[in-house]
């Protein structure tokens, strides 16, 4: 695709909108006032806002490789920061998707260069969870455990974020984790049960009363 189709299928776009609601733009310049703020992947195939049927300006979007959330990673904790204290998002969604490559590299034992620092975070998701992931033999069984298990524990690294223990406590702030099936669109509720786990880590982890 040529850069210049980009921009002719921008001015559709525009042409669509306005048919719609002669409005639209003038309302979305106003500003923003998200419910979700959605931490996904950086896959090409994978769009927020599509996947979730919401419009622009309902969700408050982050995209990393393989759906990460590091305590290290100024930008991750800047846009927890932003959403959770200035936007006042009441829902957070960590979303990963089956097929993802960040997670595949992760397995594979390469030195993948700049990338080593970024896939080691999913490798302590192994480490942490390797006798679950040791039982099972079948290797794309394992590799969709994984995808599961990375995305709880990104989860958790939300949760232990001071703002969102804050806003939790003011508020009731909510923490999802979510799968998008590439195979067949649907998206998937892990049903995580945040308040079991947390029982075991808030005594280390619990920064706000």
């Amino acid at each position: 695709m040529k850069i210049k189709q980009i921009f002719e299928n921008n001015k559709k776009w525009v042409i669509k909108q306005l048919e719609m609601d002669e409005h639209y733009f003038e309302k979305l310049s106003k500003g923003q006032a998200p419910e979700f703020l959605y931490i996904g992947c950086s896959d090409s195939r994978v769009s927020a806002e599509e996947l979730m049927g919401l419009e622009p300006g309902e969700v408050f979007v982050h995209r990393n490789i393989a759906n990460m959330v590091p305590n290290t990673d100024l930008n991750s904790m800047s846009v927890i920061n932003y959403a959770v204290v200035h936007l006042k998002v009441n829902h957070i969604v960590v979303c990963g998707h089956y097929g993802c490559g960040g997670v595949h590299a992760a397995m594979q034992q390469s030195d993948l260069g700049i990338l080593n620092p970024w896939l080691r975070n999913i490798r302590d998701v192994y480490r942490l969870h390797r006798k679950t992931l040791d039982a099972i033999t079948n290797e794309e069984e394992k590799y969709k455990k994984l995808v599961e298990l990375n995305v709880q524990e990104q989860c958790i690294n939300v949760i232990k974020t001071a703002e969102v223990q804050k806003a939790n406590n003011e508020r009731n702030l909510k923490v999802y984790g979510w799968i998008f099936d590439i195979h067949s669109g649907k998206l998937i509720d892990l049903d995580i049960n945040f308040t079991e786990i947390l029982k075991d880590i808030t005594k280390i982890y619990k920064i706000s009363n």
